[in-house]
């Protein structure tokens, strides 16, 4: 694994001496090929699939079509032709013994990215990687093996043909080994960013010696507040519920006003359609039950449900009775992920950007919204929910740091 490592660190060294034009053209190049090698990723997919229980809230991440793949490759097109962001100056001043002094973006280096049955993630993580002149080495999980098997040996070809290593982009093996050693590569890998559900990021964070950045695990909340307009908030909270079920940004717990309580059958009629098993507290539950929420998908909420992400056709929903109450237990069962308030009050809008934690804060969007592409990212690394470095979506610039250039004329520090 050392010698694996080894080879990240030199090419990511080799990044460094090569222009943006290059590094679009490869990405440019893959979109190509993936659009010339459908049917074999398509095959590769196939292998996974089979291999996974159809009615696995996972499968949905997993799977690859002929749109997901035409869309893969468009957000690699968009990658490659956004400004890279090495190189921009952050800052510039001249101090006061004439010595000037910049601060200017560059690459990380190596980035180790661990993420589970998401396919999809080895061609994301490639081109931010390349575009922001970071080598990447990427280890996925079990259930998508054959596919990011696939995935990997089309970015290999668009690197040769372009006269780059391979060792720009490496898969480990799906092992635990693999794990364990990219989480130990210290003087190698500059950074480890997990993308994944709760357990994956926990066992990161407890285990690396490598600095980490955390993604991914969304407790996510949507607040229908007194003032809020139910055809509007009736929409959000099921685009932001079923629009995909298996994804960190889908909503988790609906926290309504008690004022609005009589309306929630109404409110929640999509997401009966969509056979959505509601976890509803004692007065929440009679208000469905009496409204005509279908019996076999209503439970009783216990204290377990509020700290759930679901990721599943399933949500919890809490009474609350006033807006300090939603931030209250947002403060105490949310992940830092994101949130949203469906109001017309400008002010408890104001109030709950102000107060609520977490990465991203909507007013009158859904949560599906958290994602890189539709930040104009062209893609992302993942979501992350800390406060130290880069939070929110993860782009280009988001998987860079910077750097202090000094010049002067013979200056002496007294």
């Amino acid at each position: 694994m050392n010698h694996i490592f080894a080879a990240a660190r030199e090419a990511s060294r080799y990044l460094l001496s090569i222009d943006d034009a290059l590094r679009s053209k490869v990405i440019d190049t893959l979109a190509v090929l993936i659009e010339d090698n459908m049917a074999g990723l398509l095959e590769a997919n196939a292998r996974d699939l089979a291999m996974m229980d159809s009615t696995n809230p996972l499968y949905d991440r997993l799977q690859l079509t002929p749109e997901r793949l035409t869309a893969i490759a468009a957000d690699l097109r968009h990658v490659a032709a956004l400004p890279c962001p090495v190189g921009e100056e952050v800052e510039h001043r001249t101090l006061p013994n004439g010595i000037d002094l910049r601060r200017v973006r560059v690459p990380f280096g190596v980035i180790g990215v661990i993420y589970e049955a998401r396919p999809n993630v080895t061609f994301d993580v490639f081109s931010l990687c390349l575009k922001s002149g970071n080598a990447c080495i990427l280890k996925g999980g079990r259930d998508a093996d054959s596919s990011n098997r696939a995935a990997i040996a089309l970015i290999h070809r668009a690197l040769r043909e372009n006269g780059l290593p391979e060792s720009v982009a490496t898969l480990l093996p799906s092992t635990h080994e693999a794990t364990s050693a990219l989480l130990g590569a210290v003087g190698y890998v500059d950074v480890v960013i997990p993308r994944g559900g709760r357990n994956l990021i926990d066992f990161v964070r407890k285990n690396a010696q490598v600095p980490v950045i955390e993604t991914g695990a969304g407790v996510v909340h949507v607040y229908f507040d007194r003032d809020a307009n139910a055809a509007m908030g009736r929409d959000i909270i099921a685009n932001a519920k079923t629009r995909r079920v298996s994804v960190c940004n889908a909503l988790d717990t609906l926290l309504i006003h008690r004022d609005r309580l009589s309306e929630l059958p109404e409110i929640l009629a999509p997401l009966a359609a969509k056979n959505v098993e509601l976890h509803a507290d004692t007065d929440a539950y009679k208000v469905l039950a009496d409204g005509g929420y279908p019996a076999k998908l209503l439970k009783e909420a216990d204290e377990t449900c509020w700290d759930r992400e679901w990721m599943d056709y399933k949500m919890g929903v809490r009474t609350v009775d006033s807006i300090d109450d939603a931030i209250s237990h947002i403060a105490c069962h949310g992940s830092g992920h994101s949130e949203s308030i469906v109001t017309d009050n400008s002010a408890a809008a104001e109030r709950f950007q102000s107060l609520v934690d977490a990465s991203c804060v909507y007013v009158n969007l859904p949560t599906s919204f958290t994602d890189g592409g539709q930040f104009g990212l062209g893609a992302e690394i993942g979501i992350s929910t800390q406060k130290l470095g880069p939070r929110g979506p993860m782009g280009l610039r988001e998987i860079t740091t910077t750097r202090y250039l000094l010049s002067g004329n013979g200056q002496l520090r007294p």
